[in-house]
């Protein structure tokens, strides 16, 4: 399989992954550095082959070497999940006779195309790719016993307690930014020890959250840079809850079947990356006549306002909360 998307469309990719590896063994994957550690401990997973498409593998010249280096393995199939041009020129390259895509890729590429349901989750679409195969919708994580030691011990460093809630700040994308984040802290501070999780990008996010609920006589830290990402899946694990917005952390929460209320702005849910568990709830507004601007999110609002996210009140995120159950006190 080649998938060198996102980090949460890598972890939506298990599914098939799981229904492949029922059909053939498990399988090898390229995917990017960034996203390989999600693989490399995965049940359905062989061997992961990190593709630094950005990096020091960039351009004609890198994909035509890792094409070169696939061909050695001689490989009989290639699942091609992400749409691009460039996954199906390396698996037309690495010369592997049964490449199967989707329909609205690049099909001279393949030799095999799928339809691409239009509506549903993504993992639903993905799993098309696998011909219909009857498989476990729910997203999964190698997790380790070192990732949950990782998190355990973050926890009790920072004297977090065992009814932590986890939230998530951050986004690649600027626009799917919540900047509530520190004053809801403030308030799930005061029963609750709360954990910050995300990459070393999102420390600002982070340290503005932590400084508010601290503010507010409460107990916060933040993992943001300091817990590798399946030490942090397995963090948000052992979390009550996670408040986060669309992007990877929201997909690590279905992974690792953690309560997730997501706050949806640029973007929408029935674009297909919501929550998958009934339990779970989406927060956004719906009488905004410019929701959506993108498919993901551009870094900033078109329109210079961000009410999809800015006009999003902390009171509602707080009765999606209480939705939940989550964090309803327990016998």
């Amino acid at each position: 399989m080649v998938q060198t998307a996102f980090l949460g469309d890598v972890v939506l990719t298990t599914p098939l992954l799981r229904a492949l590896s029922l059909r053939h063994g498990p399988v090898d994957v390229v995917t990017t550095p960034a996203a390989a550690p999600l693989l490399e401990t995965h049940p359905a997973v062989r061997r992961v082959i990190p593709y630094d498409k950005r990096g020091t593998e960039r351009g004609w010249a890198g994909l035509a070497a890792l094409a070169r280096r696939l061909r050695e393995t001689q490989y009989e199939v290639a699942y091609l999940p992400h749409r691009s041009l460039r996954s199906a020129l390396l698996a037309f390259r690495a010369r592997v006779p049964v490449r199967i895509g989707f329909r609205d890729g690049w099909r001279s590429l393949y030799t095999a195309s799928r339809p691409r349901p239009v509506g549903g989750h993504e993992v639903d679409r993905l799993l098309a790719l696998a011909g219909g195969a009857d498989a476990i919708r729910t997203p999964s994580i190698g997790l380790t016993a070192a990732d949950h030691a990782a998190a355990e011990r973050f926890a009790e460093d920072e004297g977090l307690g065992a009814d932590l809630v986890a939230v998530a700040p951050g986004s690649i994308w600027g626009t799917k930014r919540w900047p509530h984040y520190p004053a809801l802290a403030a308030r799930l501070s005061a029963a609750h020890g709360v954990a910050v999780v995300g990459g070393p990008a999102d420390r600002g996010a982070a340290d503005a959250v932590v400084e508010a609920v601290r503010g507010a006589g409460g107990r916060a830290a933040s993992a943001c840079g300091r817990l590798a990402l399946r030490e942090s899946a397995a963090l948000i694990g052992r979390a009550r809850l996670l408040v986060t917005n669309d992007s990877a952390p929201l997909h690590f929460a279905q992974a690792v079947g953690t309560p997730t209320v997501a706050l949806f702005g640029p973007t929408l849910p029935e674009f297909g990356f919501g929550p998958l568990n009934p339990g779970d709830r989406v927060v956004e507004l719906t009488d905004l006549d410019c929701r959506p601007c993108s498919r993901h999110g551009p870094a900033d609002c078109p329109l210079k306002h961000h009410r999809c996210l800015r006009d999003l009140p902390v009171e509602r995120v707080m009765a999606a909360i209480e939705e939940t159950g989550a964090l309803r006190r327990r016998d």
